[in-house]
Order: C-alpha cells, then sequence, then structure tokens
C-alpha cells in the first residue's frame, strides 16, 4: 500500500480541513438551547458550537463529522456556509445532510444541493471542494449537519484533530481507527502494509498533541484512539501573535518509519540533502554559465554578489507565472528537476532559484550548503512534531573565511546578505561538513529595517498645512513595496501606498504619493516623495494647536488597551523609524510650547527618543523609535505594554502656537 507525495501531501489538508462525521442522527435540541440569546461561558460571541464529533476509520475508509452551532449574532450566521475540501477521484463525499432549527422549534432540512467546486490540480491529483449552505438562518438558530467522506483503500487518513475553532466548543468527540496493522493483536493478521515516500515499511504510528493540562488521548485495549473534552475555549486571537496554527489545540496523527524522533530526523535529512545535491548539481553547463559571470580575480564575496544578481534577475514563478508542460515543449524545455533546467528555462520557484544559486556558488569553487526553514509567516518550526514538510523555504549558506553568510537568493527583489522576515530566527535543518543538523537562521539586527521620514510643511494661521514628505526604507519595508510592484501596476501600487499613508495621517490630513526612486533596484535604498494637504490640529481665536508628532498623533499604539497577554508577541521584525519635520510658521505665529525632549526606554528592548527645536520662523521635531525585539513571552508581556504605554502618553504632545496679539496680550 504506497501512495504518492503528492498525495500524501493532501491527504494531511483533507484530515485538517474536513473533519470526519458520526454514522448519527440528528439530535432533538433542548428548550435551553433554543432559547439561549447568549452564552455565560462565551460572553459577547457571536457563536458557539454545541456539539462537534468526528471520527475517522482507516478500516473502512472513512472520514465523518457532526456539528450542531447556535448563532448568536448576526456575524455567527457565516458557519451556515461550510466548505469540505476533497480528493477528487480518491474519495468521494456522501451522506450531506443538515438542517437550521429556529427558536420556536420550526425545523427548515437542507434541500439545495452542494457545488463542487476545484481548489487546484497537480498532475493527475485534483483537490476539489464541496460548498453548501444552510437554509434560512437567523440570529437564534441552531445550526446541525454531517457528512462523510469515503476514500480509496490504499489511502489512509492520519487525521488531525483540530480541537480548538474560532468559537468556543461546549462538547466534542474525537475517534481514530487506525489502519489495521496497528492495531492490538492484528500486527501479524495481514500482509497489508503501508510504504513512504522513499519506499520504506512503516513501522510506527505516532500522535502530537497541543493541549489543555487536564485532557489526553485516550487508547483504547484494541488500540483505537479518542479523546472527550468539554468547554474548550476559541482559538486565540491577539495582536502580533505567532501563526495560529502553531497555538491552537490539536492533536496530529501520522504513520511514520521510524524508532524514535532522533532516527526520523537523522533519516529524512540524509533523504533531503541527498535530493538538494542532486538537484544543486554544479553539471558542465552550470560551470560554463558561471565562468562567464565572475572573474578569477573576484573575491568569494565578490563571486557571490555577482552570482546572486544573476540568479535575482530570472524570471521568479511565485511571483509571476509557471510555464505548463504544453509551453516548455513548445520552446524546447522540460520541466525543472535540476538546477541546470532552471537555468535554462531563466525561470523557476523561490526555492528553484536557490538551489540553482547554491549549484552555482559550488560551480564556482566556493563553499556551500543548503538550509531548509519553516516560513515563520505559517508556523514555527516544531521538531517534536516528525513531519519534514514544515520545512517549506530553501536558504543558502555561503562559508568563507571560516564564517557563515546566510543568503536569501529565492526571495525575489531580497538585496544580498539580507533575509526575509519569514525566513529570520526561523528554525529548521541545515547541511554542513560535519553533516546535517538543526539550526536557526540569524535575528536581523534592527538598523537593517529603517524607516526615515523627513518633511517640510508650511502652516498658515488657520491650520492648513501643506509640504512635501520623504520616506526613505531599507530592509523589510522596502523588500514588501518592491515585491508588491511585481504583482501590481505602478496605479495599483500608488493606490496602496496611499492607503497605508493615509493609516498613519493625522485627522484633516491627506497624504498621496507623488513618486517612488529605487523601487526596481533592490540594492538601493527605496524613496517615495509624499504630497501633504489638509487641516492639521484645531485653532482658537488665541491659538493654534498642532500635534507635536504629525505621524504618531492619531493614538493607534499597540498593546496599550490590553491588559492581559496569554499567546507570545511577534512583531515579525526590529525595526527604527525616525522623523525629522520642520513646520514653517507664517509671520503673527509664535511658538508658546513645543514637545518636551522625551526619553522612553524598556532596557535592552527599546527605545523613544524625542526632540523639538524652536528657531525664527519654524519648529523642527525629532522623534526616533527602535525597537530591537522581534519576539516577546507573556511573561515579558507587562514590561512590554508599559513601554508602549509610556510611548502613548509622549505622543499626545502639541505644539501650541499663539498670534502675535495673543502673545502680547499675555
Amino acid at each position: 500500500m504506497r501512495i504518492s507525495a503528492v498525495l500524501r501531501s493532501l491527504v494531511p489538508i483533507l484530515a485538517i480541513s474536513a473533519t470526519p462525521l458520526l454514522r448519527a442522527q440528528f439530535q432533538p435540541p433542548t428548550q435551553e438551547e433554543l432559547s439561549m440569546t447568549a452564552d455565560p461561558k462565551a460572553p459577547g460571541a457571536a457563536a458557539v458550537y454545541l456539539n462537534i464529533d468526528e471520527v475517522s476509520d482507516d478500516q473502512l475508509h472513512y472520514y465523518s463529522l457532526y456539528v450542531r452551532i447556535k448563532v448568536l449574532q448576526d456575524k455567527g450566521k457565516d458557519l451556515a456556509t461550510i466548505e469540505v475540501p476533497y480528493l477528487r477521484g480518491e474519495s468521494k463525499i456522501n451522506d450531506i445532510k443538515g438542517r437550521t432549527i429556529h427558536p420556536d422549534g420550526t425545523i427548515i432540512p437542507l434541500t439545495v444541493k452542494s457545488s463542487d467546486l476545484l481548489i487546484f490540480k497537480s498532475g493527475d491529483a485534483q483537490l476539489n471542494r464541496k460548498v453548501f449552505t444552510l437554509p434560512d438562518v437567523e440570529v437564534g438558530s441552531i445550526l446541525e449537519y454531517r457528512y462523510q467522506i469515503d476514500y480509496d483503500e490504499y489511502i489512509y487518513s492520519s487525521p488531525t484533530w483540530e480541537i480548538q475553532r474560532p468559537y468556543f466548543v461546549h462538547q466534542s468527540h474525537y475517534k481514530f481507527t487506525p489502519f489495521k496493522a496497528f492495531l492490538h493483536g492484528s500486527q501479524n493478521q495481514t500482509s497489508n502494509r503501508l510504504a513512504d515516500e522513499h519506499g520504506n515499511n512503516v513501522n510506527t504510528l505516532i500522535w502530537w498533541p497541543i493541549l489543555p493540562p487536564d485532557a489526553r488521548v485516550e487508547t483504547d485495549a484494541t488500540g483505537r484512539y479518542s479523546i472527550d473534552i468539554t468547554d474548550i475555549p476559541p482559538a486565540p486571537d491577539e495582536e502580533w501573535m505567532p501563526p495560529v496554527e502553531s497555538l491552537i489545540y490539536k492533536v496530529v496523527f501520522y504513520y511514520k518509519n521510524a524508532s524514535s524522533p532522533t532516527n526520523f530526523w537523522i533519516d529524512e535529512s540524509k533523504f533531503w540533502s541527498k535530493d538538494v545535491d542532486h538537484f544543486a548539481e554544479p553539471t558542465k553547463t552550470i560551470r560554463s554559465a558561471v565562468a562567464g559571470l565572475i572573474a578569477p580575480a573576484d573575491s568569494d564575496l565578490e563571486k557571490a554578489r555577482k552570482l546572486y544578481k544573476a540568479v535575482q534577475d530570472l524570471d521568479n514563478t511565485d511571483f509571476s507565472r509557471a510555464k505548463e508542460k504544453a509551453e516548455l515543449k513548445q520552446l524546447g524545455l522540460r520541466p525543472s528537476k535540476r538546477a541546470e533546467d532552471t537555468l535554462a528555462q531563466k525561470s523557476g520557484s523561490s526555492n528553484d532559484i536557490a538551489l540553482l544559486y547554491l549549484a552555482m556558488l559550488r560551480a564556482a569553487g566556493l563553499t556551500a550548503y543548503d538550509l531548509k526553514v519553516v516560513d515563520r509567516e505559517k508556523g514555527t518550526f516544531i521538531p517534536g512534531y516528525l513531519n519534514f514538510r514544515q520545512l517549506t523555504d530553501d536558504l543558502v549558506i555561503l562559508n568563507s573565511g571560516g564564517k557563515d553568510i546566510l543568503l536569501d537568493p529565492g526571495e525575489k527583489m531580497c538585496p544580498f546578505q539580507t533575509l526575509s522576515w519569514r525566513h529570520s530566527s526561523a528554525g529548521g535543518v541545515r547541511e554542513g561538513s560535519g553533516g546535517n543538523q538543526f539550526a536557526t537562521s540569524a535575528i536581523q539586527a534592527y538598523t537593517a529595517n529603517s524607516l526615515l521620514r523627513v518633511g517640510d510643511l508650511n502652516l498658515d494661521g488657520h491650520g492648513a498645512v501643506t509640504g512635501d514628505i520623504r520616506f526613505v526604507m531599507t530592509g523589510q519595508q522596502a523588500l514588501r513595496w518592491r515585491q508588491d510592484a511585481l504583482r501590481y501596476d505602478l496605479d495599483e501600487i500608488k493606490h496602496r501606498f496611499d492607503r497605508w499613508l493615509q493609516a498613519m495621517a493625522p485627522e484633516g490630513v491627506e497624504l498621496h504619493i507623488d513618486h517612488f526612486l529605487g523601487l526596481d533596484n533592490p540594492e538601493s535604498n527605496l524613496m517615495a516623495t509624499v504630497k501633504v494637504q489638509g487641516t492639521l490640529g484645531a485653532a482658537t481665536s488665541r491659538r493654534l494647536l498642532i500635534p507635536g508628532f504629525f505621524f504618531d498623533s492619531t493614538g493607534h499604539v499597540p498593546f496599550v488597551n490590553q491588559s492581559r497577554r496569554m499567546q507570545p508577541v511577534d512583531m515579525h521584525y526590529g525595526e527604527q523609524i525616525t522623523d525629522q519635520l520642520v513646520y514653517h510658521l507664517p509671520a503673527g505665529l509664535a511658538v508658546e510650547s513645543a514637545p518636551q525632549d522625551t526619553k522612553v526606554a524598556w532596557e535592552g528592548h527599546a527605545a523613544l527618543v524625542a526632540k523639538s527645536k524652536t528657531e525664527s520662523g519654524q519648529v523642527t521635531v525629532v522623534r526616533q523609535l527602535s525597537r530591537v525585539f522581534t519576539m516577546a513571552k507573556p511573561d515579558e508581556y507587562q514590561d512590554l505594554r508599559a513601554f508602549y504605554q509610556k510611548v502613548a502618553a509622549a505622543d499626545q504632545q502639541q505644539l501650541v502656537l499663539t498670534t502675535s496679539a495673543a502673545a502680547k496680550g499675555n
């Protein structure tokens, strides 16, 4: 019994997204459920799950789900639409049934046939989804539905139980019957065997849990697994939180050929490294191309830089479109199975380009290795979760003079020796002279990610403001806008930039991009000239009150209003934001008071420094926020919050101007 690599990657999607269904009749609602208008266990919730019953059976090859939901607010009505992913041709959805029960007990059955939509197709594998919507849903309704997925006998589910959902769950039951060779007493009673993608017999069923302290997976005498759990809080949803998939309560089952986690990672990393070295072999074709790009007298770093530019100039199909097989055939090309294919096509995925760069470094006689990491935007690396596919992105390690230099050639528009934040502080597995081992990519220096805003603003006596502000970006903000420019035309980029600007603009002021410089050159600073127009502050008969800090007067400071924190803080990357704005004053206006010099620090983590200077006819205000940290643990939250509260208070200072007559009257 063997399953292809493509199907193995799709089956977990099936297991994660389409929880299983009990072969059961609908249950009658209680009077308490019908009359419920709010849930004391979930104050303010738009809906709650009353029951979730999920069963998967690798003996009978089915996967089923039974769900009951109480709708408490309008937003909860969104749960009436259900999507069920499945592998077309390899599995079939049967027995879709549903109904809506109104608070008075009226029952409206599901009668409309479900839609069948394509998600994607890869070779012979096709992932579809069935979509159905329960009828006549209103606030107070109970939604009830069930379905079953039957799959072919050579596919096994190894399910993921998603214990935590977007809303509070009152009662849930999960059950898994594994492939019969893994049931107690049946190991030697069947000739059927599972094999992994390497052709090795699978000998172990492992589960990896993230559960509340009082919950545990039970195993009965035959080897079936189950869990019953009640009063499950909704999935965490806090500001600047790591990817929720790394945090929610769940149990992941998988069949493996491994005697221990250590042996698993040793064996899997060997297969991975062998595939990397095969793909990135410095063939004659690659050596010839490299010889035309570098000079013998170049230093290691100069060679690496020239080759980096060469692969960055290729068409990265993660930002454009991959060629279909027919197109490649018409061009006399073949699908990318090796680095020289990527070179011949002058295009490839981010990982294809990264491995081509690895091959070119090796062809240049340099020592270089692959580092496979998790994408931090999607999750965190968990060695205890025995699934190599959690590592998705290839980086390249250049070793020169005994020093490792980490490079991100597959990240389009990423400058040399810079990493996307998604790849910094990311865990994974690396090659090396001493063998393969766990590794974590370096954290980025906060100074590498900078935003400088320098402006000249002209005020009149009523607070009207005009002028220009120059934005200068390095690091992650520059990378973001350059990558967006690959996906959209210039007009759309300007529109998106304007929306970003308006979110930071003071009330009554409009900011509009005039032009960019360096948008297509990742090795330069990205600059944007912004036009300013509107009314800044408030005028009285005697005074003009202006926000002391132009960009930070809106009050949008993170964490200030959140008193408690349950999850870690992940702010993606450290950065430094510097503002230097000059207010030019008209004749007749004088400065009564300006923002005081301020220094706020969270020692070793972040600092705010602000200064103002008054001269004849103008006021200069400088503000710099330096955030060194990227991650913070929940037990550090109160210190973090205290810092941002002080920042928010400092940012409310005003520039107070008076007319000359008012000044004389005082």
